[in-house]
């Protein structure tokens, strides 16, 4: 293969795995403008149409569960290519039901399909290396952030054009392209050496790593950091700050300008300074995030300003130091990276669902709570990564990066 064939297939690779990134933040937060839509279409509550955004969760933690430990066997061209099946038929029922009951059951059929969107994390992991590596997962996670942003505007325009079934209509076209371009662009590899394992050995193996562990939890404490503002910013933009939600979309829109800069810091740092350091420097701006909402807040009270200003803060930490601290923990069990990004990914949806889940029931001001969050997290997390580094194991996994760079 020359140099241009091969650059062409890395193109393309990147871009079916962003697409990914895309659909799996997509189906959430997109649909969030069209609950007053659908509890009518259904008669039904907002609070049932809710319970749909909750079974989905559970519907890909349950399925990613599986998916990892399969691709480490049979190979991901296969899973991915059946899972886009699986949700692309799941979106469609939802299209065409009538019923609640079975809008559920298609909701829940198209979360099980997108269960193999864990699979991007060990596509970068299988075909990129070093550098290149730690920057696609840099870019991924920056675009993760902007799409999360974008998706609540996306799912108004959506509404206002083609009512809810509008974002199901978008998530199908979406799943198509990848479906096809992962039909030609991936090629069916499968592992050089067949596990005989089963499934709750292979994760007894790599839950039994401390600094698998270790760094996934790192990861977790970045993503939850972002994860917990998202999940009550409609709390404080348009309960307490009485915005519209037209307003408040615009407002995560600047949100999303943060993770730009965030990312763009994140590539240039990881040319220069040493992956334990990138860390560091990460983590330290979240904990430096939760001192600056602290301050705002009793000087200033509550306020866009006061509230976005350490957000941008602290979504620079995240961007920094998430797609390193995960380029760490996949590279400790590189050869079975399909479970390993199925236990990494759980534990950082279920460390940030329960966080986020703690915050928003709170009784105390959600301002302040965010900021004390941000603060405790980020000093649990430099803790942690002081433990994993003092392991021998480590410190010669270091010396070697640094030889390296």
């Amino acid at each position: 293969m020359t140099h241009s064939e091969d650059t062409a297939k890395k193109s393309s690779a990147i871009l079916v795995l962003l697409t990914m990134t895309l659909l799996s933040v997509f189906p959430l937060d997109v649909l969030l403008p069209s609950f007053p839509a659908l509890a009518k279409h259904f008669r039904t509550t907002t609070a049932d149409i809710s319970l749909s955004i909750s079974l989905f969760a559970v519907g890909i933690s349950l399925s990613q569960l599986l998916i990892g430990p399969l691709s480490d066997v049979i190979g991901r061209k296969g899973l991915l290519l059946a899972g886009m099946a699986v949700s692309i038929v799941g979106a469609t029922g939802c299209i065409l039901t009538t019923e609640y009951v079975w809008f559920l059951f298609f909701r829940m059929l198209q979360a099980i399909g997108c269960g193999c969107f864990v699979l991007s994390q060990a596509l970068v992991q299988d075909l990129f290396e070093g550098k290149e590596r730690d920057r696609l997962r840099i870019l991924m996670v920056t675009a993760s952030g902007v799409f999360i942003s974008v998706s609540p505007l996306l799912g108004s325009v959506l509404q206002q054009a083609l009512d809810w079934p509008g974002s199901f209509f978008l998530f199908i076209a979406l799943a198509v392209v990848v479906f096809l371009k992962a039909c030609f662009v991936l090629e069916d590899q499968r592992p050089a050496v067949t596990s005989r394992q089963n499934i709750f050995h292979a994760y007894r193996r790599v839950c039994g790593n401390a600094s698998f562990l270790g760094y996934w939890l790192i990861a977790a404490i970045a993503f939850t950091c972002h994860f917990s503002f998202i999940v009550v910013s409609p709390l404080i933009f348009m309960d307490q700050l009485r915005m519209s939600p037209y307003e408040f979309s615009l407002t995560l829109l600047l949100y999303g300008a943060a993770y730009i800069i965030g990312g763009i810091a994140a590539r240039v740092l990881s040319n220069r300074i040493t992956p334990n350091t990138q860390i560091i420097v990460g983590l330290s701006l979240i904990f430096f995030s939760g001192v600056v909402m602290l301050l705002l807040a009793s000087r200033l009270g509550l306020s866009i300003l006061t509230v976005l200003v350490p957000m941008i803060i602290c979504t620079a930490g995240t961007t920094i130091a998430r797609p390193i601290a995960t380029s760490k923990a996949m590279d400790v069990f590189a050869d079975n990276a399909g479970t390993s990004a199925s236990a990494g990914n759980t534990l950082v949806f279920i460390f940030g669902g329960l966080t986020s889940a703690l915050i928003n029931l709170s009784g105390i001001d959600l301002q302040t709570t965010l900021a004390l969050a941000f603060l405790l997290l980020s000093a649990v997390a430099l803790g942690l990564n002081t433990l994993i580094n003092r392991r021998p194991s480590c410190r010669s996994e270091l010396a070697r990066d640094g030889r390296q760079r």
